[in-house]
């Protein structure tokens, strides 16, 4: 049995779906982000245990076909985009056509039916976050992070950085307070 969870976005969630799920005394099959498979079919009383538990903790599980589809278009961006540095340099709508198994079209006009934006506006501010959280570890040039999130140059990282924030990304690192924003709610 398989069910996906809403805000399920990084390392530390999959962790915490897991404890919660072994405390409750349940077997996982397999976790990923956004996606729990189970050893054996949940009982309804064990699926709405379970749903209460997540929902204490900020997850929520995904019934319906499109939801589930628009989480695993996010999940697939947010992996991308912050934890494979400059592997992947094909193109976003192949990476989603594959990973996804629809096509483009379809998962676009799906996307921005549900969420309100393009799957390339989402795209862009996931990468900006990361561009963020990158200016604040204040570990690699400007160059670098380009580099890093396949930027055809450090100008259309500083544009489309400044578009998106208002800001240019060296006036952000001067910032006292920063202004990133959590996974889920970009």
């Amino acid at each position: 049995m398989k069910l996906y969870i809403k805000n399920m976005v990084c390392n530390r969630c999959i962790m915490m779906v897991q404890h919660e799920i072994e405390k409750l005394g349940l077997t996982i099959k397999n976790i990923i982000l956004g996606e729990v498979t189970f050893e054996k079919e949940l009982s309804i009383e064990e699926k709405k245990t379970l749903e209460t538990s997540l929902i204490s903790l900020g997850f929520e599980v995904i019934d319906d076909r499109k939801s589930r589809n628009i989480e695993k278009i996010k999940n697939v961006i947010i992996d991308l985009v912050h934890h494979h540095d400059n592997e992947n340099t094909n193109k976003l709508s192949d990476i989603l056509k594959t990973e996804l198994h629809h096509d483009y079209n379809y998962l676009s006009n799906l996307f921005s039916e549900e969420e309100g934006t393009t799957i390339e506006k989402y795209f862009i501010a996931q990468k900006i976050e990361k561009v963020k959280e990158l200016l604040e570890y204040d570990e690699l040039s400007l160059s670098e992070i380009a580099f890093q999130l396949n930027y055809s140059s450090v100008a259309y990282l500083s544009n489309q950085f400044k578009k998106v924030t208002g800001l240019t990304p060296s006036y952000f690192k001067q910032l006292k307070v920063k202004k990133r924003k959590p996974l889920d709610k970009v």
